[in-house]
This record gives C-alpha cells, sequence and structure tokens, in this order.
C-alpha cells in the first residue's frame, strides 16, 4: 500500500511538472500587410492583405487541411477573377517566391527568371485545379500570377499572432464546408474584407466596417492597424510585427500603404476631386483629418529572412510579448522606409531549377 501511494505520488508530481515546464500548444497565423506597387498600385495604394496559417495547409488550393511534420502552412486569400472563387489557399514559399523549398529561392531575378518560375510552379501545382486556360493577368488587372511569387513584387509586413487548435480546426471547417463562390467587389467584399471575416473568428467583433474612416471601405492598412490596436490592449494576443522584403530585380520597390481617404487627399486625385465636387473634397478632407491618418509604426521591424521562414511556425520567445518594441507611440512617421538589406548569402537555387541568372 505504502508502495502504491508513493508511484502515485510521484506520477501526481510529474504530471504537473510537465504542465509547468512543457510549453503550451499554440499554433500561429499571421495577417499579411502587402505594399503596393506598380502602375495599379499607383492608382489605387492601398495594398493587399492575406491571411497566413502555420497549422492549417493547402490540400488544394480550395481545400484546407492540417499540416504535417514539416510542412510551413499556407496563404489564404480573397482574389479578384480566380476561377471564380471567393479564396485561394498557396503553401507559404510557393506564395511569397514561386518554388517549393527554401534552397531554391533566389536572391537576385529578373522579368525572364520570374515569369518562368510562375509557369513551371503553375503547370505543376495549379493548372489542373483553377484551368489551364485561365487569365495570366496584367498591369490593370491582376490574374493567376498574383498567387505565387508576391515576394518579387512586393515587401510584406507580417502581424503574427496566437492561436489555438480549436480555432483552426473551426476555421478550417467554416472555410471547407461553405461554397467556394466569388461576390467580389472593390468597395465592400475585397480582400481586407476577408481578411476582416477571417479575423473576426479569432477576436470576435473587432474587426468592424465603420463610416470613418475610408467612407465605411475596408483597407488593408486599417486592418492591419486594429489588429495592432487590439493587440496592445490584449497582451495575450503576442502579437509580433516582422517583415518580408521585396527580392530585387523583377521591378522596383514597392510603396507604403495608404488608406482610402490618405490615397485620396495626398495625391493628384485631390485637385480634380475639388474641381468637380468642392462638397465631396471636403468630406474626403473631413474623413482624413477626423480618423484617416491613423498610423502604423512599421520602422525597426525585425526581417525574415527567406531562409528563416520556419520561424512563423511557432513562437520565438514563449513568454513575453516582441512586439511591445514595434507597438510604438503614434505620431511618428508613417510608412518610414525601412533600410532593404537583401541577404547576400549564397544561394544556388537558381542553377538548380535550371533558370538562366543574370
Amino acid at each position: 500500500m505504502l508502495l502504491k501511494k508513493r508511484v502515485r505520488f510521484s506520477f501526481f508530481i510529474f504530471l504537473v511538472l510537465s504542465a509547468l515546464i512543457c510549453p503550451r500548444s499554440h499554433g500561429q497565423a499571421a495577417l499579411l500587410l502587402e505594399e503596393p506597387y506598380g502602375f495599379f498600385g499607383t492608382l489605387n495604394p492601398t495594398g493587399h492583405n492575406a491571411v497566413y496559417f502555420s497549422r492549417i495547409c493547402a490540400e488544394t488550393p480550395t481545400r484546407l487541411r492540417h499540416c504535417g511534420p514539416g510542412e510551413l502552412g499556407a496563404v489564404i486569400a480573397r482574389y479578384q477573377g480566380i476561377s471564380k472563387y471567393d479564396w485561394v489557399a498557396i503553401p507559404l514559399i510557393p506564395y511569397l517566391y514561386s518554388v517549393e523549398t527554401a534552397a531554391q529561392i533566389p536572391d537576385h531575378v529578373n522579368r525572364q527568371q520570374v515569369n518562368l518560375l510562375r509557369d513551371r510552379y503553375f503547370e505543376a501545382k495549379l493548372q489542373d485545379h483553377i484551368g489551364s486556360d485561365e487569365f495570366r493577368g496584367n498591369f490593370m488587372h491582376g490574374g493567376w500570377t498574383q498567387l505565387v511569387g508576391a515576394s518579387y513584387e512586393r515587401r510584406t509586413f507580417v502581424f503574427r499572432f496566437d492561436t489555438t487548435p480549436e480555432q483552426d480546426d473551426a476555421l478550417m471547417d467554416m472555410l471547407n464546408s461553405r461554397p467556394n463562390r466569388s461576390h467580389f467587389n472593390l468597395f465592400y467584399n475585397n480582400c481586407a474584407d476577408f481578411a476582416r471575416l477571417i479575423l473576426n473568428n479569432y477576436f470576435p467583433r473587432t474587426f468592424q466596417r465603420n463610416v470613418f474612416p475610408d467612407a465605411g471601405m475596408t483597407t488593408p492598412k486599417q486592418i492591419a492597424y486594429k489588429l495592432v490596436h487590439y493587440a496592445d490592449k490584449h497582451p495575450e494576443t503576442h502579437l509580433e510585427i516582422l517583415q518580408i522584403q521585396q527580392i530585387p530585380g523583377n521591378r522596383r520597390m514597392s510603396r507604403a500603404n495608404k488608406s482610402i481617404s490618405e490615397s485620396l487627399t495626398t495625391t493628384a486625385y485631390a485637385v480634380p476631386i475639388f474641381i468637380l465636387n468642392p462638397y465631396l473634397a471636403g468630406g474626403i478632407l473631413v474623413d482624413y483629418l477626423a480618423r484617416g491618418r491613423f498610423k502604423l509604426v512599421l520602422r525597426d521591424t525585425d526581417v525574415l529572412k527567406p531562409e528563416e521562414l520556419s520561424l512563423l511556425t511557432d513562437r520565438a520567445v514563449p513568454d513575453e510579448n516582441p512586439a511591445s518594441a514595434h507597438i510604438q507611440a503614434s505620431g511618428a512617421a508613417d510608412g518610414d522606409s525601412t533600410e532593404t538589406h537583401v541577404s547576400q548569402t549564397v544561394n544556388p537555387g537558381l542553377e538548380r531549377i535550371g533558370i538562366p541568372n543574370e
């Protein structure tokens, strides 16, 4: 009897110590704030939102599953006109770089190389699901090329937060069970609206469409700001802000995200709007002054290099939140461009996949 009591007591102590020592099972998700680029980015400098999940992977571009060991998760986003789907899911590395492994990621590309990388991935992984005749895209309207190689076009800011298995499972079941049919609308059902829908599953009633700012529209910058504002009041979110830099060589560096009122007030749009309708111009100005100048201070964010993407699957510091260093006082300059430091690590990826280098 005494031996049995000692065994039970020892087992109880073991369970207590295991609970104290072993970290809690956290997944990671992240809001991606992608900067505008190119001609369309000049006309509409709001950028793009997508959502990354470390525990959710893409069985197909339109079907989700649990990730297996070593998998890095998937990026899910809403696009316009991709085979009439409302959302598409792409594995993390292909989404950013159009290749399947970190070893294949180039540190410099030209337009020919980007096109070849995208075409190869499309033929191997996408065309059976979204159709071989799917529109490729052009400088005014994006096609399937939006799905892969985002880092050849623009810089991305990663707003990473904790999730639980139950939350991720509920979201996966919701997306898998609902009809995946597009009702895209640039003004009221865009990529930021999709991010708003997704994030409200994790932070209920936090992301709402309001009259101010942006005249009731949802923008990528607005969603990122609300997430930072929420995390500032809820440290258990463990928000951490990182950046994934643009791979140079394909196009000019991308530009900072703007809100709708900020875009119309601080660009050449302001003059014709004022001439055509001074009252509308006054309303936009009031919107900008009242709520449209919300700041996202993204200076000094840590750079996540291509070979470090696995860090997104777990929190680096379990009990402390490095986001406190990034959620800085409002009033600092918004959109401060962080100096670009491209990784100088020798990368044999171009030669390995047979792409002619410059």
